[in-house]
């Protein structure tokens, strides 16, 4: 089976990663940044292309969500499988006669940061039965977690990952500014952080819950008011606070 993907970015770096690791092999990697596809062609020893769309029987588009429409119109094979990995779409924003599909992993990714891929959940949709088939077979391959899911489905899996990872990792950015305006050492948190994120794989997250806010402690929460100078650390400080009361109240 002949299969290409479409993009440049992290997602489609990691997928070719874990297809050609899992001896999976890409006919062609597509797309229009030169200088990123190069560089992953050279490591994965995957030709690549931004001008000449290799025939295929499976294209898999990996770009930005807002891209993917104006992306898919560039295939032409109408007996091909489209997919693509975002969260937040529908099979349906696939422009063409081909048959449509969506294969979202469940991750943050980077380029500059291993992977373990068999622990990457993967979720899949397609128009039939045999088109789902394959591609959690594909899956199935690379990760240890595969499912079929409706778009309904995969909308909240996106959602609930904006508040698990994009909104927790925004923290993480906040914090390290107050750090870097105190000279203090982000990594000092590292230990702090990392039991957090352990403890919820055998504690529900309500229930393990501390600080000043679920113990109603406010002398501490008016102390810490009080040396927040930069007005949104505050405002974040205050908002997440009053979810905090308004749960275990």
């Amino acid at each position: 089976m002949q299969t290409v993907i479409i993009g440049s970015g992290n997602v489609a770096y990691h997928l070719a990663k874990a297809f050609i690791q899992n001896r999976i092999e890409i006919h062609q990697i597509f797309g229009r940044n030169e200088i990123e596809l190069s560089k992953i062609s050279k490591e994965l020893a995957i030709p690549y292309s931004t001008e000449n769309l290799a025939e295929a029987d499976l294209y898999i588009i990996a770009v930005s969500d807002s891209a993917v429409e104006n992306v898919s119109e560039f295939i032409k094979n109408d007996n091909a499988l489209v997919a693509h990995t975002s969260g937040s779409l529908p099979k349906e924003i696939l422009k063409g006669h081909y048959r449509k599909a969506s294969f979202y992993p469940l991750q943050t990714f980077s380029k500059t940061k291993k992977l373990d891929y068999s622990k990457i959940p993967f979720f899949i949709e397609a128009d039939d039965q045999i088109d789902e088939k394959l591609l959690f077979e594909i899956a199935s391959v690379i990760s240890d977690s595969v499912e079929i899911s409706t778009y309904e489905k995969r909308k909240y899996i996106h959602l609930t990952a904006v508040f698990a990872c994009n909104f927790v990792n925004h923290l993480f950015a906040r914090a390290k500014e107050i750090c870097d305006s105190q000279a203090l050492d982000f990594n000092y948190f590292l230990p702090l952080i990392n039991e957090t994120v352990e403890k919820i794989s055998h504690i529900d997250p309500k229930s393990a819950q501390t600080g000043p806010a679920v113990r109603g402690d406010e002398r501490v929460l008016k102390l810490h008011e009080e040396l927040l100078k930069n007005e949104e650390q505050l405002q974040i400080y205050k908002t997440m606070n009053e979810s905090i009361k308004k749960m275990y109240q």
